[in-house]
């Protein structure tokens, strides 16, 4: 299954209601199992960004809706990345020509 890192930041809004960051969190994790998919790890982190998170998800696609999903809210901004596994990069180094 795919995987996607992504980097968060708290808006203005998202620090103003950091309690219920932790609710937040909870709801993402049931969105992308609903989706079909799982959240990997969560750490929150210290400089440019507030958190980082990596899910497991079925598609591009879901991944799309269930992190604009998550933007739409107005408490974070993300930056996501598709992620390849060990297993995987190791997989599409051995491939090339």
């Amino acid at each position: 299954m795919p995987s996607y890192l992504s980097l968060i930041s708290w808006t203005d809004q998202g620090v103003r209601n950091v309690k219920s960051s932790p609710a937040r969190l909870d709801a993402v994790k049931a969105a992308a199992q609903a989706a079909g998919g799982k959240v990997i790890f969560t750490y929150m982190t210290m400089g440019d960004y507030d958190l980082a998170i990596l899910m497991e998800l079925p598609t591009d696609e879901v991944a799309a809706k269930l992190l604009l999903g998550a933007a739409m809210q107005g408490n974070v901004r993300l930056k996501t990345m598709k992620a390849f596994t060990e297993a995987e990069y190791r997989n599409i180094i051995a491939s090339m020509p």
